[in-house]
This record gives C-alpha cells, structure tokens and sequence, in this order.
C-alpha cells in the first residue's frame, strides 16, 4: 500500500480527485456502505461538473465508476479511498478511520494515509499445523486480510497458494504415526513447501513474519526456513488455527506487535543520541523540511499527536510556521507533508509516544550528511 501512495503522490493533474468514504469490516454494517459510496460519488460528480467543462467532469466519472460498480462491499476495511484522473482510477480499502470527504486539486490527497502508515506496524502471520497452513496480513491490531486463492499476493505466484492442506502425509491414526521418522519425514516436507510460499510471497511484499503454532510444528518449520532473519517471533499457546476466525489470531500476536513497537523506539532513540554526537541530527522545522526535501534524511522521530499549521513554498522548499491552521494558505499539517516527504526518499519515520519523548523537542531528524 505505501508503495501504491507513493505512485499516487507522484501524480501530476488537473483534476486530481481524492475521495475517502466511511466503510464497514461485517455484516450487517457493511449494507450501509454502496449507499455512503453513492452519496460521496454524487458529491464529486457535483464539484467537478460545477467546476470544470463536460468533457473532463464525463471523463473523471466514467473512470470512476469503472473501478466502483462491480466493487463487492464484503472486503471493504475502515475506509474506501478512490483517486481519480481524467485517464485512470485507483481504489484501496483502508485499515484505519480517515475523514469523509472529497478533494479536488492538482495532486493526490495521500498526506495523512502516509501519516496513518509510517505509524502502523504491519506484519504477516503464519498460522501452521501439521495439517494446513494459513497467512494473515495485519496492521496494529487489526486482521486486513487472509491471503487466499487469487488475491494480489499470489498473483503471479508459482507455488502453493495460501491456504495451503497438508496432502502428503500417510494414513493410519494420529498417534500411531506420531514421532515416527516417517511422520518427521513428511512432516518438514510439508513445512518446505510452505516456506517455499512464503518467501515468495516476502520478496514480493517484505513484512516481518509471526509464526503461530504448536512448538513441535514451529520447530520443524524453523529447521527448513530459508530466511530465519525474516521471523518476528512465535506464539505457541493458540487454538483453532486450520479453521478458528482471523482476528482471534491477529489478538492473540499482540504482545509480539508491542514489542516490535517498542523495538522500534528503542533504536531510533539510540541512532538519535549517536547522531547527535556526530552532528547529524536537525530539529528547527524549517531545517528538517529542507532535509526532507533535498531527500537527506535517514531517520524522523516523531511524538505522536505532533502536527504544526505552516505554511509552505514548495518552490523554495521553505516552510514558516503560522499561527492559525484555517488561515488561507496555511497547510493545516506540516508534520504530515514532512512524513510523506521522508517516506517518499526512502527515509524511515518512527513515532514515539508522548511519555518517552520530550513536548520541547517533539520532532528530531536524523541526517545523511
């Protein structure tokens, strides 16, 4: 998804439409949902008939609706965000809350979906047991969805896709086979093969990996990783995993995304004391939007909660911070512009909760130079 934003942030038009509708995860909410999409895509059609000729206000909507009439609401997430051109359309399903609203410029509104990113963790789970194997995709705590048959992940996938059954392994009772070299046999062959989907799966989309399993499976899945490095951890204390919800297995890795979390602050604060002694670290907002923008930054600590109202010359790359967020001209979020910019040149941002990072400096840059 942050790499589709990215694309998205690099686009240049007159119009460029951003619209972001309120959706459901279940039923029956989710039947509310085509009508929110109707009423907001009346909206645009509105805005851009009023304010610009037939022709384009035609062309924005038909692409529009090409990406929007056969959408199937049972996979919406938190939010429905729809970017539009006179030439093309884009819609992603969203795994956080983001405001209502439709606009309308010469560029993508993709500044606080960045913002919502960079916070998240997101992470992969593999749920395995002897018999099945199944991957989960989360962020925070949230289930965005189980990798399943033909969705993107497996698009262009030549192994086995997710879920994947166990079909090797002989008959005869559960526990006259167990522990035998036969059942050892069968058993990391099975956990070959899934591991071979994975790390496909990984270099396509790197996320991190949470293991869920019994300790004899997880073992013998560790035994034949090709790449342990890719393993956040493991829970092994998890029930119903060929058959039980999503979300209850995404709950039960909490711990695990916390300390991930936690890991997270934890080294960009000791990079940050590092850099200090080398003269590597900004921390005057102007200073650290001109890194941003000259693409010299490594690292951008962040409190969370933290947002400036300034204004902004992107021609200059000069920001001069103001006063009152709703005076015209004013970027009601500089912060936000300043992630995205970081993000964009392949920088990493972290945000810190507000106990463990001082109100006087809640804003640091770790430098390239």
């Amino acid at each position: 998804m942050k790499a589709v934003l990215k694309q998205l942030r690099q686009t240049q038009a007159n119009p460029a439409v951003s619209v972001f509708v309120k959706t459901h995860r279940t039923h029956p909410e989710n039947e509310q949902d085509p009508i929110a999409l109707k009423n907001q895509l009346k909206v645009v059609e509105d805005r851009v008939t009023e304010e610009y000729d037939k022709r384009t206000a035609d062309a924005i909507m038909e692409k529009i609706t090409e990406q929007t009439d056969e959408l199937d609401h049972n996979y919406n997430l938190d939010v429905l965000a729809i970017f539009a051109t006179e030439s093309e359309a884009e819609v992603l399903r969203l795994p956080f809350t983001a405001k209502e609203r439709v606009i309308i410029g010469n560029k993508f509104a993709t500044r606080d979906l960045m913002r919502n990113l960079s916070e998240a963790v997101n992470y992969y789970v593999l749920a395995i047991t002897s018999e099945s194997a199944r991957l989960l995709v989360g962020t925070n705590d949230v289930l965005v969805k189980e990798v399943v048959g033909s969705s993107p992940r497996q698009e262009h996938h030549d192994e086995l896709s997710f879920p994947i059954t166990n079909t090797t392994l002989p008959s005869g009772s559960k526990s006259d086979r167990t522990g035998s070299s036969d059942d050892h046999s069968y058993l990391k062959e099975f956990m070959n093969r899934v591991d071979k989907s994975l790390q496909r799966i990984y270099n396509a989309s790197p996320l991190p990996v949470i293991l869920v399993g019994d300790s004899r499976t997880l073992g013998f899945y560790e035994q034949v990783c090709d790449n342990p490095s890719v393993i956040l951890g493991k829970v092994d204390n998890l029930a119903n995993l060929k058959d039980g919800n999503a979300q209850d297995i995404i709950d039960g890795v909490q711990e695990l995304v916390e300390e991930k979390r936690q890991s997270r602050y934890e080294t960009a604060k000791g990079d940050l004391e590092k850099a200090r002694n080398e003269k590597m670290v900004r921390t005057d907002l102007q200073q650290i939007y001109r890194s941003a923008v000259e693409g010299n930054a490594v690292t951008l600590l962040v409190r969370q909660g933290h947002s400036v109202p300034a204004t902004i010359d992107e021609q200059n790359a000069t920001l001069l911070v103001a006063d009152n967020a709703s005076d015209e001209g004013v970027n009601d979020d500089a912060v936000a512009e300043i992630i995205e910019l970081v993000d964009h040149h392949g920088g990493e941002v972290v945000f810190v909760p507000q106990d463990q990072m001082d109100e006087k400096e809640p804003i640091a840059l770790i430098t390239r130079y």
